[in-house]
């Protein structure tokens, strides 16, 4: 038997850590809150003599009235396309036309039970492909070990 050296590791000298100066903290200083208080006039205010101010019963004079606005216009619908009034309301309702509604309808139906039939096909096959898969695998792994 053959007398093995031990594995020699390099080392590495670590430098010595940097010495930093103790941190001088100030003392907190708090805010004392302060509150100003509100001045509320007294009831018997009145106004300067050159200030018109509504007696009680008049109305107040009205502000300016703001512009009108324009009204919102919708462009025109195409002939085939016809509209739905809500009964009760006076809302209407854009409704497409028979065959878009047909091929739209169609086109997610057969795209759902396609997504559903693969899947289940898919599901059926992993647990029938499972056991062969794990047989063919333990038969390989003694070979590999040769």
């Amino acid at each position: 038997m053959e007398i093995i050296e031990p594995l020699v590791f390099p080392t590495m000298r670590m430098p010595e850590p940097t010495q930093l100066p103790t941190p001088i903290l100030e003392v907190p200083e708090g805010a004392i809150p302060s509150y100003t208080p509100l001045v509320v006039p007294p009831s018997t205010l009145k106004a300067p003599p050159d200030v018109n101010v509504p007696m009680e019963g008049e109305e107040p004079a009205t502000e300016p009235a703001s512009p009108p606005k324009a009204p919102i216009t919708l462009p025109p619908l195409p002939p085939e396309v016809r509209q739905v009034v809500i009964p009760n309301t006076d809302i209407t309702i854009p409704v497409p036309q028979t065959a878009i509604l047909v091929t739209a309808a169609t086109t997610a139906t057969v795209s759902v039970a396609a997504t559903l039939t693969a899947s289940a096909i898919f599901k059926r096959l992993v647990s029938l492909m499972k056991p062969i898969i794990k047989k063919i695998l333990s038969k390989k792994q003694p070979n590999a070990e040769n």
